[in-house]
């Protein structure tokens, strides 16, 4: 009995930190027109989380669409009812929140960091992930199931909701850095590379000498690359160099993967201009 109480304490635990953190209920374009389970993941969060009633309003929106309000216009059972429904009708207000002209590329981590890495960046609201297998990088994390199973979109969604958009990074997946470049090669493009051992310069340096703010309206987009637990190789930064992109540091700390992805997401969204509003 007392082992059983644990467990049911540790599930509220849970799903009350997942639900907490849905700052709007998103549903794909099928959904917005159906009664939402009172059971499902949304449900829960409306009724024990919300206190959502019949007549209340609520924030949502459609994946990788419009967001708005929602309001409910029946409830019918409970959380603990299989039957049970929430029947709301949608009022679109706005196109979601833009996603911004900055692509990550990141050394495949350790599936525990990916997880954190995927929700926190899709908070920030980058526009596409291009994880990829590096030299140095631990060949088993990429045979991690959290991409095949959909665990990794679902961190996108879950960084998503937690920042009230709608609109979900791309995700790509690369077997080794030259076959990433190859794929995100584009003229244009501001392109950064973090290596805390043979930079040419600092990212802060760097930034204020090559001003991004204008990326967006110049139809631009800044990317930046970070490796794997064990940085770039020196085959790596000759394939780095030799597309044109500027290996910077981040001071003389050496930092996770999931940490230096999210420290200098911030830093070049702060350069663009997109955390001053």
């Amino acid at each position: 009995m007392r082992n059983s109480l644990k467990n049911i304490l540790f599930y509220q635990t849970v799903m009350n930190g997942i639900l907490t953190r849905m700052n709007i209920c998103l549903f794909t374009q099928d959904e917005i027109n159906k009664p939402l389970p009172v059971r499902d993941e949304r449900g829960v969060h409306i009724i024990k989380i919300l206190h959502k009633k019949t007549g209340d309003t609520f924030s949502a929106g459609i994946i990788g669409g419009m967001a708005g309000t929602a309001t409910i216009t029946e409830i019918t059972g409970s959380t603990a009812d299989s039957e049970g429904t929430i029947s709301f009708t949608f009022n679109p207000e706005t196109d979601g929140k833009p996603l911004y002209p900055l692509t990550l590329i990141i050394g495949f981590p350790r599936p525990i960091q990916l997880k954190r890495l995927l929700r926190d960046i899709a908070g920030l609201g980058v526009c596409a992930v291009h994880l990829t297998g590096t030299e140095l990088g631990e060949k088993s994390y990429m045979q991690s199931s959290l991409v095949e199973r959909g665990a990794a979109y679902q961190m996108l969604l879950d960084g998503t909701v937690q920042a009230a958009g709608t609109h979900v990074p791309g995700l790509f997946l690369h077997k080794t850095l030259a076959e990433c470049l190859d794929a995100v090669q584009s003229n244009g493009k501001i392109k950064i590379a973090l290596d805390n051992v043979r930079a040419s310069c600092t990212l802060t340096g760097f930034l204020a000498a090559h001003p991004v703010k204008a990326a967006e309206e110049a139809d631009e987009s800044v990317m930046a690359a970070i490796g794997s637990e064990r940085g770039w190789s020196d085959r790596e930064r000759v394939q780095l160099e030799d597309a044109d992109w500027t290996r910077c540091s981040m001071g003389q700390r050496i930092l996770r993967t999931e940490t230096a992805a999210t420290v200098a997401a911030s830093v070049i969204l702060a350069a663009m201009g997109k955390l001053d509003t």
